[in-house]
C-alpha cells in the first residue's frame, strides 16, 4: 500500500477529541491494524489531541500518514509551553503517548507533535 495522506483540521475544544478519536481508529483498520493496535492508536490520538490544545492553538492542525501495517500523526502545536507536571491531565496524556506510540517526540521548532503506531506485525 503506498502512503497516503490525510489532513484535519479540528477547532481545540475538548467536545472534538471524538471525531479525532474515531478518524484515527478508522485509519488505523485501513492500514491492516490489529484490534489492538487499533485501540492503541486510538487512545493515542485523544490524547495528542488534548496535547496539542494544551499549547492554545487557533485550530488543531492533524496530518495522519497511512501506509501498510501503521499510522504516523503529526499535532500543529500553538506557541503555549505545555504544563506537563502542573496540569494532572496533561502529565497524564504525556504518559500514555510514550506508553502507546512506537514513536513519540515533540518537534519545538516546528511546532508539531509527532506520533507513529505501528502494528504488531510491522513493529
Amino acid at each position: 500500500m503506498e502512503e497516503q495522506v490525510i489532513r484535519l483540521s479540528v477547532p481545540p475544544i475538548a467536545r472534538f477529541a471524538r471525531p479525532v478519536r474515531m478518524m484515527a481508529a478508522s485509519l488505523a483498520t485501513v492500514s491492516s491494524m490489529s484490534v489492538d493496535d487499533v485501540e492503541d492508536l486510538r487512545m493515542a490520538a485523544e490524547e495528542g489531541f488534548v496535547y496539542a490544545c494544551a499549547t492554545a492553538p487557533s485550530s488543531v492542525d492533524i496530518e495522519f500518514v497511512v501506509a501498510e501495517g501503521g499510522v504516523r500523526m503529526g499535532f500543529a502545536l500553538g506557541d503555549a509551553e505545555p504544563d506537563l507536571e502542573g496540569d494532572p491531565a496533561l502529565s497524564y496524556a504525556n504518559l500514555l503517548l510514550a506508553a502507546l506510540c512506537d514513536s513519540y517526540e515533540v518537534d519545538a521548532s516546528a511546532h508539531v507533535l509527532r506520533l507513529a503506531k505501528m502494528g504488531g506485525d510491522y513493529a
